[in-house]
């Protein structure tokens, strides 16, 4: 009898560990998979900084983390079901205020203008009749067909074509064909392309906009924003957010306050 009771109670005592494992949580991650240096596939794997950040946050808190490519136009759907916890990737704040719980800002960005070098587009004067590219649903777009900024509104209203793109990649692929003239875009992405594909692309000096980055949850969750809040407070007061800034080039666009 007591062999039947010790295999009783290590048996429970396993299966209370299986089902503990089975119960880890898991941390779903909404991203845009053509965002650099914030989000993007690179080798078969995604990678990019706020997708270092999620995996730093996730193993701290002991959760599994899913990173889940998503339709940007479709964010707000996979949010409010469900199927992501949090849309994390180069996340404009303003102007979504009300619209999400959010994180406390973690990166200041601007919305620049894209061009060839050789285009003689020099200024945004210089876009008037140029078809210009941007992201559905991006905050370049929103800059640009802001009823409360007449200067944008004039600006748009002097290309030829707002020309509305699903991603990045088919933007650039686009202004390297020569369908469309300059790009619309944030400053990190923008600087990454233009890194990346050579000398061939300016980024035009005055800047559209400013805002910040956050990491945005379905309106209410608080209870989840203030677990990945303090994760991060605790990686900027050890030193690892900034060594993963470095890491992505980006140190001069976080912000640790």
């Amino acid at each position: 009898m007591k062999k039947i009771t010790v295999f009783l109670m290590l048996t429970a005592l396993v299966l209370s560990l299986l089902c503990g494992c089975a119960q880890k949580e898991e941390f779903v991650v909404g991203f845009d998979a053509s965002f650099p240096p914030y989000g993007y596939m690179d080798n078969g794997e995604y990678v990019g900084f706020d997708i270092d950040l999620a995996k730093e946050v996730a193993s701290r808190n002991g959760w599994d983390i899913k990173l889940q490519p998503i339709d940007w136009n479709s964010k707000d759907f996979e949010l409010n079901s469900g199927t992501i916890d949090c849309i994390w990737n180069g996340f404009t704040i303003n102007g979504r205020e009300d619209d999400y719980t959010w994180s406390k800002p973690y990166v200041d960005n601007s919305q620049v203008v894209v061009v060839k070098k050789d285009s003689g587009i020099s200024q945004l004067a210089d876009l008037a009749g140029k078809i210009v590219a941007v992201q559905d649903d991006s905050s370049a777009l929103a800059v640009l067909t802001d009823e409360e900024n007449q200067e944008m509104l004039a600006l748009a209203a002097s290309f030829k074509e707002l020309q509305k793109v699903p991603e990045y990649d088919t933007a650039f692929l686009s202004l390297a064909s020569g369908a469309v003239d300059a790009i619309a875009m944030d400053i990190g992405v923008a600087q990454y392309k233009v890194k990346a594909l050579g000398d061939g692309y300016v980024i035009l000096d005055k800047q559209l906009a400013t805002e910040q980055y956050g990491v945005g949850f379905k309106k209410g969750n608080t209870q989840l924003r203030d677990k990945v809040q303090k994760t991060l407070e605790e990686m900027i007061a050890d030193g690892t957010f900034m060594e993963i800034a470095r890491k992505w080039g980006l140190e001069e666009s976080v912000t640790t306050e």
